[in-house]
C-alpha cells in the first residue's frame, strides 16, 4: 500500500513538471512572432556561423539567420502540425473503431481488412511512398501520416468496443430502447477516451519524430521555413565546424518526445491503464 502511495506521488510530481513543460513550449509556439529577437528567414551572410551574442543568443547559421528566432518559430510547426497529425488521425480512428468494434459483422470485416493492409508495410516506407507519389511538400507528409497512424487509433478502440459491448450497463441501455447513437454517446465514448489521453501523450512523440525525419530527408517543411528536422538538415554539412547547428534543434525534439512519452508513463500509472 506505501509503495503504491508513492507510485501514485511520484506519478504528480511528473504529470505537473511535463505539464508545465508542455505549456511553456506551446507558449513559446503561439507567440513565437513576438518572442523572437530577429526574423527567422532573413538572410545576412554578413554575419554567418557567428557566435552566440547579445543580438543573436544562439548564434547565426550558414545564411546569417539567427538560430535562436529559428528555433522558437521551428516550434509552431514541429508542435502545431504534429498536434494536428494526433487530433485527425485520432478522429478518423475513434469513428472507424466504434462503428467496427459496436456494428460487427462486415461491416468491421472490411474495415479492419483494410486496416491490417495499411499495417502490412512499414510506417516509415508507406509514408516514403505515398509522399513519392503525391509529391515532396508539408501537406502531403501531414497527410501520409494521417493515412498511416490512423489505423492504429481505429485497433485500440476497437478491442476497447468489443469489451464494453459485453458490460451489462450496455445491455441494459439496449433494452430500455436507447438508440445506437445514445448508447455511443453516453457509454461508449466516455469509456474509451481516458485511455486515449494516456495514448495519444505517448504517440505525440512519435508524430514529431516522424514530421521532423520526413523534414530531414527533403521531403517535408522545404526552405526557408524554419523547423527543427530542417535544421538538422541544413546543419549536418557544417557538424565538424558548428556542430551546434545539428545539436540545438536536436535537443528540442529530444525535450519534447521525452517529455511526452513522460507524461505518457505517468498519467498511465495515475489512472492505472496498461500500455497498448
Amino acid at each position: 500500500m506505501i509503495a503504491k502511495i508513492r507510485i501514485l506521488l511520484k506519478s504528480e510530481k511528473v504529470i505537473v513538471l511535463c505539464s508545465v513543460i508542455l505549456c511553456v513550449l506551446f507558449f513559446i509556439a503561439i507567440f513565437a512572432p513576438w518572442l523572437v529577437p530577429n526574423d527567422p528567414t532573413f538572410v545576412n551572410l554578413a554575419v554567418k556561423l557567428q557566435s552566440p551574442s547579445f543580438d543573436y543568443p544562439l548564434g547565426t547559421d550558414h545564411l546569417g539567420r539567427c538560430t535562436f528566432s529559428r528555433i522558437l518559430y521551428g516550434a509552431r510547426i514541429s508542435l502545431g502540425f504534429a498536434l494536428l497529425i494526433f487530433i485527425s488521425s485520432l478522429s478518423i480512428g475513434l469513428i472507424v473503431g466504434i462503428i467496427a468494434g459496436y456494428r460487427g459483422g462486415w461491416v468491421d470485416q472490411l474495415l479492419m481488412r483494410f486496416g491490417d493492409g495499411v499495417m502490412a508495410f512499414p510506417n516509415l516506407l508507406l509514408v516514403l511512398g505515398l509522399v513519392g507519389i503525391w509529391g515532396a511538400g508539408l501537406k502531403q507528409v501531414i497527410l501520409a501520416l494521417i493515412f498511416v497512424q490512423w489505423v492504429y487509433y481505429a485497433r485500440v478502440i476497437r478491442g476497447m468496443v468489443l469489451s464494453l459491448k459485453e458490460q451489462n450497463y450496455i445491455t441494459a441501455a439496449r433494452i430500455s430502447g436507447s438508440s445506437q447513437w445514445t448508447i455511443m454517446k453516453k457509454h461508449v465514448i466516455p469509456n474509451v477516451l481516458p485511455p486515449l489521453a494516456v495514448m495519444g501523450t505517448l504517440e505525440m512523440g512519435w508524430a514529431i519524430m516522424d514530421l521532423s525525419s520526413m523534414s530531414f530527408l527533403g521531403l517535408g517543411v522545404q526552405p526557408p521555413t524554419p523547423e527543427w528536422g530542417a535544421m538538422i538538415h541544413e546543419g549536418k554539412s557544417y557538424i565538424r565546424t558548428n556542430p551546434e547547428l545539428m545539436l540545438y534543434p536536436g535537443l528540442m525534439i529530444m525535450l519534447v518526445v521525452i517529455t511526452f512519452n513522460l507524461l505518457g508513463e505517468a498519467l498511465s500509472e495515475r489512472f492505472g491503464i496498461k500500455r497498448r
